[in-house]
């Protein structure tokens, strides 16, 4: 079933992710979101960012494919080739 989810699926999941571990309801984030778009996302939160979507899609990163994202549009991507291959 997930390995079916289109991108915006993937980006709507995991905006309401984001919504739930930065504890703030009015986040809209977009492909081209990144840390320093919004104040709540920082280096710790990250982590559990990270954790949330991985245990949400059942997926796993490595260190470097988390590093190499640029922004929550190439983590979605990330996200959507591992479930691809599942």
């Amino acid at each position: 079933m997930k390995s079916e989810l289109t991108t915006e699926q993937i980006l709507s999941n995991v905006n309401e992710i984001f919504i739930d571990v930065l504890e703030n309801e009015d986040l809209n984030i977009s492909e081209n979101t990144t840390a320093s778009d919004i104040a709540e996302w920082d280096s710790l939160s990250h982590i559990a960012l990270v954790v949330s979507i991985e245990k949400f899609f059942k997926v796993r990163f490595t260190a470097k494919e988390i590093q190499d994202f640029k922004n929550v549009g190439e983590m979605c991507e990330g996200i959507r080739a591992k479930l691809l291959v599942a």
